[in-house]
């Protein structure tokens, strides 16, 4: 059964900096019509940075959507015509001022497909060395070297609640596991 929605029309609403809003117009596969709020953003990779001590560099940062400081892995936008890994070394630079001597693909994923386009792809960071931190301007950053089982703690206790950081470190324990068979 083909489920496809076909767009008629699309209005957008808003172009900003990292996403625009638009709403589409879609037939149905039932032929009848029904609008779709598309947020579309940029794609992101997101780093699980891993020390030779078995640390994962977790980042704090204070997020004004939900008015308060997460933990989160490194991460970043995607810029225009930049390769996902050359993305997630420089991110992991700028963020943490960490630079790895081995950078590895784990996964992609969809951060919310019912409304967002955005794709992270997910790195693992070693060989770590620490460099020159650069932030942005609006970026105000505390980096934190975590025991990996720690880190696991952390997320069975809640308080390690953002998303694309849940799925990069459960992607990463899932690496070890089949790595260490």
């Amino acid at each position: 059964m083909d489920n496809t929605e076909i767009t008629i029309k699309t209005d957008k609403i808003y172009d900003g900096k990292i996403l625009s809003l638009k709403v589409d117009t879609v037939e149905l596969p039932n032929k009848k019509y029904s609008k779709r709020e598309i947020v579309e953003h940029s794609a992101a990779v997101s780093i699980v940075a891993i020390t030779e001590e078995d640390e994962i560099l977790i980042i704090k940062q204070y997020r004004k959507a939900i008015e308060k400081e997460i933990y989160e892995v490194p991460a970043g936008l995607i810029e225009i015509g930049e390769l996902p890994k050359d993305a997630a070394m420089r991110e992991l630079t700028e963020e943490t001022g960490y630079i790895a001597s081995d950078i590895q693909y784990l996964s992609e994923f969809y951060t919310s497909p019912g409304f967002c386009t955005e794709k992270i792809h997910v790195f693992l960071a070693s060989g770590l060395k620490l460099g020159e931190q650069n932030l942005d301007l609006d970026e105000f950053i505390d980096v934190e070297k975590i025991k990996f089982e720690d880190v696991l703690k952390m997320l069975d206790r809640c308080e390690i609640n953002d998303a694309k950081t849940i799925a990069s470190i459960l992607y990463y324990k899932e690496f070890r596991r089949k790595n260490n068979e």
